[in-house]
């Protein structure tokens, strides 16, 4: 991939179609071919430029979202539209695009999808979220509430439950504890309102590991450790098992060039041209953490075969933020690290475009490629200038 790492503009982003595929394909072994696999794409939607068809469904939740998915021609089909905010005029939007299936997270979501299908003269399949002791979804009361009295609303379909909790989840044996009282609800639902669900979508929350050398065999470990409990819930009821940043992390790449190395005080300090505002991993302290980073010499082409080599060096990196948080890692080992060598910074393909405060000091936003399962290397977003972000649309009236 040295190639790609070098030919791509700096900073950038580099997402990995076959890394995405792999990753489909350990899941899909992991739970079967009976269970469904449904790919959030608020983790990165750039990825549905190469979306596999190993995955069944895509949860959209947002407007912006569902116009990204016009965009790559999604089919309406696969669109599960959740989100804590939808309003009757997004949820039109999404009903006129042709989707049937959707999330509730209240009285007012299911007022909504009934007035806005009953406009239309549809009948939609709603899935009802259960809550957990959080903003999200409605206590286990309302739910059976809701599906006690689902003959009352016109335009819906009262499928199932939507079940999702937490992201980042280390210990199997939680998401195992989660699993087990779907099944227990399932028990109740069928024992005193006579109700059998058609399906379930249930996120796992299954954690990522940033920071270890031996992060894919940790993650397949836990997928091994939960992947029963999964098959024996589906064996009851039709499981759709929703994902973002299990599928999209090990897919990215972060691309930044060494613009500066200096000694301060005895620590060797390198600058590069991204930062922090563009590189971040998810329930970790940064800077105090060492992620995977391929090292790459210049020279007078542009760039070397690979890694570099030579004497031990440590290195702090830094972004070109002014503020001294600005730190991307500390203690690094980068053996002859100069101005031109280029940092690639592994798993960064969940949300690190994205909740960075991209914003801060009106730099440029990154590059984005996709690079396809034959090595080609695809621009799919060229830098952004930042800086009409942060003034009025209209100067005029201030100058």
């Amino acid at each position: 991939m040295t190639e790609a790492f070098c030919a791509a503009a700096s900073p950038a982003y580099i997402f990995s179609e076959q890394d995405f595929i792999s990753r489909m394909e350990l899941v899909r072994k992991s739970f079967g071919e009976t269970v469904d696999i449904c790919y959030s794409i608020k983790a990165n939607p750039f990825l549905l430029a190469v979306l596999p068809d190993g995955f069944s469904n895509i949860e959209v939740c947002s407007p912006g979202e569902l116009e990204i998915c016009k965009a790559f021609k999604i089919d309406p089909a696969m669109i599960i539209f959740s989100g804590v905010n939808k309003s009757a005029e997004e949820v039109g939007r999404a009903l006129d695009y042709g989707v049937t299936l959707l999330t509730a997270e209240s009285y007012s979501h299911l007022d909504s999808i009934s007035s806005e299908a009953s406009k239309r003269g549809l009948t939609v399949d709603v899935l009802v979220r259960l809550s957990c002791e959080s903003q999200f979804g409605m206590d286990k009361a309302d739910v059976f509430k809701v599906i006690a009295d689902r003959a009352s609303y016109s335009g819906i379909r009262i499928v199932g439950i939507h079940y999702f909790t937490g992201t980042q989840k280390t210990r199997p044996k939680e998401i195992i504890k989660e699993l087990t009282r779907l099944g227990k609800i399932l028990d109740r639902l069928e024992e005193e309102l006579g109700y059998v669900p058609e399906r379930i979508e249930y996120g796992t929350g299954l954690a990522v590991d940033y920071f270890s050398d031996e992060a894919a065999e940790k993650e397949a470990a836990r997928l091994s450790d939960i992947s029963e409990a999964v098959r024996e819930l589906s064996s009851r009821v039709h499981v759709t098992v929703e994902m973002g940043r299990f599928f999209a992390a090990p897919c990215g790449y972060y691309v930044t060039t060494v613009v500066d190395a200096k000694t301060n005080d005895g620590v060797n300090y390198a600058i590069v041209d991204g930062g922090l505002h563009q590189l971040k991993y998810d329930g970790q302290i940064q800077g105090m953490q060492i992620p995977v980073i391929t090292h790459i010499k210049s020279d007078a082409a542009g760039c070397d075969s690979g890694p570099s080599s030579g004497e031990d060096e440590k290195w702090t990196l830094c972004g070109s933020l002014c503020t001294t948080a600005d730190v991307i890692a500390r203690g690094a080992s980068l053996p002859g690290l100069k101005i031109g060598d280029r940092l690639v910074f592994h798993r960064t393909g969940a949300y690190s475009l994205y909740e960075g405060f991209s914003l801060f000091l009106s730099r440029d936003l990154p590059s984005i490629y996709i690079l396809d399962k034959t090595g080609a290397l695809h621009l799919m977003r060229s830098r952004i200038e930042t800086a009409k972000f942060n003034q009025p649309e209209d100067l005029t009236a201030w100058l």
